[in-house]
């Protein structure tokens, strides 16, 4: 019994390590995979502005028009912008060793995403809520290569793509303990300059909301027929159940 309990230890390491652990609380995305206008506008996002560097191998754009009431010729006319086919899975053009100069490593695909910041793929919705707070919370920091940095991944090597669309707000800051100079000082929040970008705070938001809602869909495409098949296995188990036992009942009544 103790060898089993601690191999269940050892075989959560790895959720627990893909946790989040922050000082400040995530943001609520409140996705929802039955709205099919947000997974479409959130397929067009990541297409337009993520999938240059990201991937989706996972996805084949086929099924994708197919889950979200797409007809093949508008995917085809608007989310691919390669050779790939209708059958291909969404993957980039970036090489390898082109990602490795430009980027200092390949960025990693993102089809498990949302799983992979669930704390072990077991809360969807933290996972959801730590991607959208992700997206965000860039914040101005001229210390970094890229101009930014970011509350949930301090130092992320990744640019603040969406900035024309945001802007990119300021940092928050709350002085350590025991020091009044400007040093030492912390980032607790972000806050958006006036001016901004070329959506407001809400457009913007909305946005975001969509490309975690279509996230969470390619995290697992079948999870609304899933859940939807889920309440009648449930009453048939419950009926079945009951004529199990008036069988078991029937059968028994003459030894009784």
């Amino acid at each position: 019994m103790k060898k089993l309990a601690c191999l269940l230890v050892i075989l959560m390491v790895p959720g627990l390590a893909g946790a989040v652990d922050e000082d400040f609380g995530l943001m609520d995305v409140r996705t929802d995979l039955s709205d099919k206008a947000s997974l479409q506008r959130g397929a067009k996002y990541f297409v337009n502005y993520c999938l240059g560097c990201h991937s989706l191998k996972y996805l084949r754009y086929q099924r994708l028009g197919q889950d979200l009431d797409l007809p093949d010729e508008l995917v085809e006319k608007y989310l691919i912008w390669d050779d790939s086919k209708i059958s291909s899975p969404m993957t980039n053009a970036m090489r390898p060793k082109d990602a490795d100069n430009w980027l200092g490593g390949v960025p990693m695909d993102l089809t498990l995403a949302i799983r992979r910041h669930s704390g072990g793929g077991l809360r969807i919705g933290r996972g959801a809520d730590w991607v959208y707070t992700y997206l965000n919370t860039f914040y101005r920091d001229d210390k970094t290569p890229t101009g930014v940095n970011n509350l949930v991944i301090p130092n992320a090597s990744m640019p603040h793509v969406l900035w024309r669309l945001q802007g990119v707000p300021e940092p928050v800051y709350a002085l350590a303990e025991g020091d009044r100079s400007a040093k030492q000082r912390k980032v607790i929040g972000v806050k958006m300059p006036e001016g901004g970008g070329a959506l407001s705070q809400a457009e913007y938001q909305q946005m975001t909301r969509d490309i975690v809602n279509f996230l969470v869909y390619a995290s697992e495409p079948i999870q609304s027929a899933r859940k939807a098949l889920g309440l009648p296995v449930l009453l048939f188990l419950v009926v079945f159940l009951a004529i199990i036992y008036l069988l078991k009942q029937e059968y028994w009544k003459d030894v009784h």
